[in-house]
């Protein structure tokens, strides 16, 4: 339900904050007084189409916000929690900014949404019923989701198992119409799939292959070049028949220097750089002469290396400029061969399961419009009684089936649903989209609402002068309609009826003023006294008799004895 809503900068209204309860509550005032801007507020909350001539001249932005909470494990809970969006608390507030530059601001508990998401989560929490805007009882493709909402478990089971096939059943068929019209491409692609996993797997390639191969072809390319640099070092360092090498020399200056090296601290250090040098120098003297051990010469081996390096290179060309690239494409394009080897399944088998699908949803399509037909049959008595009561005895509800030309499988079962009408004896049944007299109109509108108004599950309902081309007894009927929806959603109702203000739990009034120079929206609970007032001037008009404040009171005592009475039974 709404508990509290905040207006400001709307239209005509520059700030309003009001909290609602639960039960039926009237908003009543004289025409133009902006009863219905409110309610296009609140329709705003509940993703309405939002436009900057909302916006209160002279400001930047209109704001609109709302507190609402819901019952225990409500369709808006689950709808959040489908978005991510946190309600530990169990309160839900929607907040809407509407921009003097036509920019909108949506959020659902402080979480930033689009409007389409606004509206998703809005369209479970408020039903805005207004004389002209007939919603989902307008809206014939809406009519089959109704019915199924109205049957209750049965139906529910049976479409979401035939729902479920039927998205089995789409994506197969997508997949065999695909087959059937890029056969050709499909085996191409899957060969050359073939080829290029084969051609990688079998290189056995492997990360940082090349920089070593390199490396070692370049070894082999220079290897005179090597022997001859190692050879003429190992002579430079050990020396060659009678001509001492450096480190023989370096080692006789050591010794030398060793003798005198306690004399003073200069020579000390002379001597240490002569050590670190000398025992440096013999390492590299070890090096060079191991480097020349290992030193070998192999023609096949560089023959190997720049074969193995072309096949590098070859692979490198048509799949990545490096080896993990090409590593990684080939991981890619591994896992859509097996995808496609998975299903490689010939049209005709393909076609064969599609054909098997056709048959279960069939069966289980025969089985769902069975049950909706039997549930109809219920709906249709229970709205015939809801008329009677609004004095539509003889008017004829239908619900018409069809099925499509050529029977194709819907993604909501076999048929199609749509409400018919007939409102006097003699005429044809007609769709209820076409119905246009205003009166009787309301009067179908409220039958169905009243019957929908628990399995919809929407916890704020909204009528707006649904009441309008109706009178006396039709009226006091309606009231008590409106009054008993109330009993299992929270309702608010603007009406110019004094029979439906009567019935209200709560009550408002609305009236403009002049501030300033600028014309405001103020919002007033009723108290007994006050109610009593504005009934009676509902009743007469602008001259508020006697006559009309005791007809008030006769409203309000008839009210009470028709809430007492629904109590009873």
């Amino acid at each position: 339900m709404l508990q509290e809503l905040s207006i400001k900068n709307f239209a005509i209204i520059d700030h309003l904050d009001v909290t609602f309860k639960n039960g039926m509550t009237v908003l009543t005032g004289e025409t133009g007084a902006g009863k219905s801007i409110i309610i296009d507020a609140v329709g705003l909350l509940a993703g309405g189409r939002g436009s900057a001539s909302f916006v209160r001249t002279g400001t930047s932005k209109a704001v609109i916000q709302g507190s609402f909470v819901f019952p225990e494990n409500g369709v808006t809970y689950h709808v959040l929690d489908d978005l991510g969006i946190d309600h530990d608390d169990g309160s839900v507030i929607l907040q809407r900014e509407i921009h003097a530059n036509g920019r909108n601001v949506c959020r659902v508990n402080g979480m930033l949404v689009n409007t389409s998401t606004l509206k998703r989560i809005g369209e479970t929490a408020v039903d805005i019923h207004g004389q002209n805007e007939h919603q989902e009882l307008m809206q014939p493709d809406k009519h089959l989701g109704m019915l199924d909402e109205f049957a209750g478990t049965q139906v529910a089971t049976l479409r979401q198992q035939y729902q479920e096939l039927y998205r089995a059943y789409k994506k197969l068929k997508a997949t065999l119409e695909n087959r059937r019209a890029n056969e050709k491409e499909w085996a191409q692609h899957l060969d050359m799939l073939k080829f290029q996993v084969n051609e990688i797997e079998a290189a056995q390639l492997q990360p940082g292959e090349e920089t070593s191969l390199v490396a070692e072809r370049d070894r082999l390319d220079n290897f005179q070049k090597i022997n001859d640099a190692l050879q003429r070092t190992q002579v430079i360092l050990t020396g060659e028949d009678t001509v001492p090498g450096v480190n023989d020399q370096l080692s006789s200056a050591l010794q030398a220097m060793q003798e005198i090296a306690d004399l003073s601290p200069e020579f000390k250090q002379i001597t240490t750089s002569l050590e670190n040098a000398y025992y440096t120098l013999s390492d590299a003297v070890g090096d060079v002469s191991s480097q020349l051990d290992s030193l070998e010469w192999d023609e096949g081996r560089l023959d190997e290396i720049e074969r193995r390096l072309e096949v590098i290179n070859q692979l490198k060309y048509k799949y990545g400029d490096s080896e993990a690239q090409v590593l990684k494409y080939y991981d890619q394009i591994a896992a859509e061969l097996k995808q496609m080897e998975a299903t490689d399944e010939t049209a005709d088998d393909l076609e064969d399961r599609v054909s098997d699908q056709e048959t279960q949803l069939q069966a289980i399509g025969e089985q769902l419009s069975t049950a909706r037909q039997a549930a109809a049959k219920h709906l249709v008595t229970a709205i015939h009684h809801e008329l009677a009561d609004l004095y539509m005895a003889k008017t004829v509800f239908a619900v018409h089936f069809d099925r499509p030309t050529g029977h194709p499988l819907l993604s909501t079962g076999l048929d199609q649903v749509e409400f018919y009408l007939r409102t006097n004896p003699g005429e044809a049944m007609r769709p209820l989209a076409k119905i246009a007299s205003g009166g009787e109109l309301s009067r179908i509108m409220l039958a169905l609402k009243t019957i929908f108004s628990e399995s919809q599950g929407v916890t704020s309902i909204i009528f707006d002068e649904v009441d309008t081309g109706v009178s006396g007894r039709v009226a006091q009927a309606i009231a008590e309609k409106i009054s008993g929806i109330a009993q299992n959603s929270q309702v608010l109702c603007i009406t110019h009826l004094p029979q439906v203000a009567a019935m209200a739990d709560h009550h408002f009034f609305i009236a403009k003023q002049i501030v300033g120079d600028r014309t405001e929206t103020k919002l007033t609970r009723l108290n007994a006294a006050k109610r009593i007032d504005e009934l009676a001037r509902m009743s007469a008009g602008t001259q508020v008799t006697k006559l009309a404040v005791e007809h008030a009171h006769e409203l309000l005592t008839l009210a009470d004895e028709a809430k007492a009475k629904r109590s009873a039974n």
